[in-house]
């Protein structure tokens, strides 16, 4: 693959504490680099969440969460109750809804996609063993948000192996972000579990 790939190592990120006191936050990477939260189009962070609580509303934002380590939890969403319970599996809703966590045993670790509405969309799908990653399209001139994927070894070891480079191992909660226009393909392998995300301009 052509382009841009990051290494993001779990160890170099800062931890920033919830306004609620309810846990910490740690950015893994976002677009434009170094935006605040008025700012980003796109954001991947993981979450330590250590007690229930509410979460901050985001009005105009999208959110995926993935329950990535601890035993699961409860989000009510605008009064409705969604049941979290399994690792590994992909929840979406509005930012801007009223939306109350509570943990089912003890704290848990969450894999955060936030999603400025109109400007960005993304696909969070979680991979075990090789997977084959799409090469990445051409920038749109018109748009300010280039197609990008970002890949967070969630348990276990993964290798990254991308054209013209020997391939990079990521550990547990080590990330790598591809970007930029491609013409071949990468190849992930996870002993694991491993999230690919794919994020792209918004329609």
């Amino acid at each position: 693959m052509t382009g841009e790939a990051r290494i993001l190592r779990a160890a170099e990120r800062s931890a920033a504490p919830w306004s609620n006191g309810g846990g910490v936050t740690r950015e893994v990477a976002a677009h434009p680099p170094g935006a605040g939260w008025d700012s980003f189009a796109w954001r991947v962070s993981l979450a330590d969440v250590g007690r229930d609580g509410p979460y901050s509303p985001l009005p105009g934002v999208r959110r995926i969460l993935t329950v990535v380590e601890g035993g699961g939890l409860e989000l009510t969403v605008d009064g409705t109750r969604h049941l979290l319970a399994d690792r590994y599996r992909p929840f979406a809703f509005p930012g801007g809804a009223a939306t109350d966590c509570r943990l089912l045993v003890g704290p848990v670790v969450n894999l955060n996609v936030m999603l400025r509405d109109g400007r960005a969309t993304a696909t969070v799908e979680t991979v075990r063993g090789t997977r084959t990653l799409p090469p990445l399209r051409p920038a749109d001139p018109d748009g300010d948000v280039p197609d990008a994927l970002v890949v967070v070894a969630l348990q276990g070891a993964a290798l990254l192996a991308t054209a013209g480079g020997p391939p990079v191992r990521l550990g547990r909660f080590d990330a790598a972000l591809l970007s930029g226009p491609g013409t071949a393909a990468a190849e992930l392998r996870t002993d694991g579990t491993a999230a690919v995300i794919a994020l792209s301009a918004g329609r």
